[in-house]
């Protein structure tokens, strides 16, 4: 059976033909559809001159969020809404507020990347409907965090996110959408035949998912696109069979018991990060506003994060500190590992040929355990670590009864540094400890050098790392972050 991909765009239906190649939904805009506002600039999720809106219900609720169009597939769009820098034009021909606003600052400058900070823009400016006050710098800088500007005229786009809250409001019709969503909803197998003779399979529940992956061990596994996004962009490879998970609202569940947080494989790593972060506030935060971009957050999962097992992805090292787990099924049942036996080697996992990664067991908050999370990048937003780490203590004292250390970008999967933990567990929180633990992390590491840093700067970060989880938590004087900061500036003189 074959169905054809059904979308709304510009207020009617958009039907395509099943049997049309595998494409990319700005491919799809611009050569099929002829809506050349929205730019390709990477090919590869970084540049966001190609940042669309797609909006899909979730709990009967109309929910908008930015993408990366240049990575994300045509089937994926299937029963959603797609919205592009056209939709802003208003009836009569006056400038949508956000448009106006970039015209006003002088904010659009060789233009090629101006729609996609349109797009950006009219999120917040959608998020923040009713509002009477203007964004802070801050939700202005997430929000613009998936945007580069190759003229590095940021200044006049940033006064533009002010201005465009002090015109005349717009209101977006959410009714209408949703309305037309609901039209297009199924709880059925979708099918969409590929140019190429393979299958784009969409389930809608769990147990169609797990007997896709029974059946068909060798298809690729699709969530969120921005890392399989690259397999075909870049790599230009083949992916075959195709098995989206997007559609499976069971994966997609966030759910609290009394000693956990499970967050399902398909939630976005921005909801994901968002409700850890309610536990977790003062450890977390900051590497939730760099991990990655807003539409990287938005189209990504957690799940799929892990799934990948990148040795220089961000969220293992903390999970590991954490002793998170990863939950696992497959047609013979369900099964818990602890995160760190989840990776065998690079890029292998301990996954059965039929098993699914359906979740990820976070633990809550317990008394008397100290844990950071450190990420070091050439950027502060949108940048790949040079080193992530993540500490977790336990002190009796100034006696350490418990201790974790995970780094990622150190090794070819994240991992934890167990001669380290060795040589700390038992011992006194102090610096003659500290200093054979940061010793011993040369037994637990061999990195590489790359374009992000040699192999001597990651051990010597990585080292220094642990000295500064050790300043925050010592027991006779723990500095705080302004201190050690200080601290790190006047050592680097």
């Amino acid at each position: 059976m074959s169905d054809s991909i059904r979308f709304h765009f510009r207020g009617a239906i958009q039907e395509v033909d099943p049997a049309a190649p595998l494409r990319t939904v700005l491919q799809h805009l611009r050569e099929e559809l002829h809506c050349t506002g929205t730019k390709e600039g990477c090919a590869e999720g970084d540049c966001g001159a190609c940042t669309v809106l797609v909006g899909q219900l979730r709990d009967g609720e109309l929910q908008l969020e930015p993408v990366n169009s240049c990575i994300k597939l045509l089937p994926t769009l299937d029963g959603k809404a797609l919205f592009t820098v056209e939709d802003l034009a208003q009836a009569g021909g006056p400038l949508h507020p956000v448009q106006q606003a970039l015209v006003e600052c002088h904010g659009s400058q060789c233009g090629f990347c101006t729609p996609g900070f349109v797009m950006s823009l009219w999120n917040l400016y959608l998020q923040r409907e009713g509002q009477s006050t203007p964004p802070s710098r801050q939700q202005v800088d997430d929000a613009l965090s998936g945007n580069l500007c190759r003229c590095t005229g940021y200044r006049p786009i940033i006064a533009a996110a002010t201005r465009m809250g002090q015109l005349p409001p717009v209101i977006f019709d959410r009714a209408a959408v949703t309305a037309a969503l609901l039209l297009l909803q199924s709880t059925a197998l979708r099918t969409h035949v590929l140019a190429d003779g393979h299958t784009f399979f969409a389930p809608r529940t769990l147990s169609q998912a797990i007997q896709l992956r029974s059946s068909r061990p060798e298809a690729t596994l699709l969530a969120g696109s921005t890392d399989v996004g690259l397999w075909f962009t870049k790599q230009l490879r083949v992916l075959g069979d195709i098995v989206y998970l997007g559609e499976v609202t069971e994966l997609a569940a966030i759910e609290r018991s009394a000693t956990h947080l499970q967050i399902g494989a398909t939630a976005s790593l921005e909801a994901s990060y968002q409700a850890i972060c309610q536990y977790y506030p003062s450890e977390l935060t900051e590497l939730w506003q760099r991990f990655a971009s807003l539409p990287v957050r938005s189209a990504g999962t957690l799940g799929g994060n892990v799934a990948n097992g990148s040795p220089i992805g961000d969220s293992m090292p903390w999970l590991i500190a954490l002793g998170a787990e990863v939950v696992l099924q497959g047609s013979a049942g369900v099964r818990t590992l602890a995160l760190e036996d989840f990776y065998l080697g690079y890029q292998k996992k301990d996954l059965q040929p039929d098993e699914l990664v359906t979740a990820i067991r976070i633990p809550l908050p317990q008394a008397g355990r100290q844990w950071r999370t450190y990420k070091l990048a050439k950027r502060f937003d949108q940048d790949i670590s040079a080193v992530c780490a993540a500490f977790s203590i336990r002190l009796d004292g100034a006696l350490i009864t418990d201790i974790r250390i995970a780094y990622g970008g150190m090794a070819a999967t994240p991992k934890r540094a167990s001669h380290a933990e060795q040589t700390l567990l038992g011992q006194s929180w102090n610096d003659a400890s500290l200093t054979r633990a940061m010793t011993a992390l040369t037994s637990d590491y061999a990195p590489l050098s790359d374009m992000r840093a040699s192999s001597t700067y990651r051990m010597k970060a990585a080292q220094n790392l642990l000295r500064r989880f050790w300043f925050e938590t010592r027991t006779d004087a723990p500095l705080g972050t302004e201190q050690v900061n200080a601290f790190a500036r006047g050592a680097s003189k």
